[in-house]
């Protein structure tokens, strides 16, 4: 049985891609904030999918602190795991400082990404052959890769922030890959669709008049993560975007090599992990 690991899981994509793997008798950790809304999105996997093995870890993915201690609950937990989904996101108004003196829209959409996943690579690569999946956005197109401004620190905006990180999540994805080439561990990312999730919660009117008027539902994107997650035709593909279900090109500054290892050794550097 393959055990999956899922942040953002009580709401939005990260709910519907749980249940999508339930039923396809994965071993559920979902990871998340809110131990009651957690427990609650439990019993309704358990109730509706008759999968009885899943769990929650509590978290706040804007504190390293917490990020390296559910590392460690996990695995002292869990032997092996095959699959990790790195779905939580926020977009936020206004430019907020973590308790790590980090921009907080950076800190949960890209530095949890590339934290929590180094602190499990090792076990991840003992049970290869095992993915990883890192929910992007189309949004990445929107913006350059400026060393100067990953955390707004010239210039603020949400969807600018947002859109930002979204394409770090590509860097880091292409980086990723290609350290753990011959590992049996692949790296992919993906656009999982405009969808209706709380993730603009904090945006503007206009972005909740569009969300609302035309996003699709979290079940739509949730298709699209599975697939990468257990399709066997996926298996040996690392190292690539899809946009739902099917391959896609991203963006050319994306691919930018010395763009990836220079957001690579930033990472470390703001997480203390080299």
């Amino acid at each position: 049985m393959k055990t999956a690991l899922i942040t953002g899981a009580t709401s939005g994509i990260g709910k519907a891609t749980a249940f999508e793997l339930a039923r396809a008798n994965v071993r559920l950790v979902l990871l998340a904030r809110d131990r009651e809304r957690g427990n609650q999105v439990i019993q309704e996997l358990k109730q509706s999918t008759g999968n009885s093995e899943i769990e929650l870890l509590i978290a706040d993915l804007t504190s390293q602190r917490q990020i390296r201690s559910v590392a460690n609950e996990f695995l002292e937990k869990h032997p092996r795991l095959d699959i990790l989904i790195n779905n939580a996101g926020l977009a936020l108004k206004n430019r907020t400082l973590t308790e790590d003196g980090i921009e907080m829209t950076f800190a949960v959409n890209h530095l949890a990404y590339f934290l929590l996943t180094n602190l499990l690579l090792e076990t991840i690569k003992t049970s290869a052959p095992s993915r990883i999946i890192c929910v992007s956005s189309e949004a990445h197109r929107n913006v350059q890769f400026d060393v100067d401004n990953l955390q707004g620190e010239k210039q603020f905006g949400a969807f600018r922030a947002y859109s930002i990180t979204k394409l770090c999540n590509l860097l880091f994805t292409s980086e990723l890959a290609r350290k753990l080439q011959g590992t049996g561990v692949t790296v992919n990312a993906l656009h999982p669709g405009f969808l209706n999730t709380a993730i603009f919660r904090e945006g503007g009117g206009v972005l909740k008049f569009l969300v609302r008027m035309t996003a699709k539902k979290p079940e739509f994107g949730a298709k699209a993560i599975a697939r990468l997650a257990v399709d066997p035709e996926l298996e040996n593909v690392s190292g690539q975007y899809f946009n739902g279900l099917r391959k896609a090109n991203s963006s050319e500054k994306s691919h930018d090599p010395e763009a990836a290892k220079q957001l690579w050794a930033i990472s470390e550097k703001l997480t203390q992990s080299k």
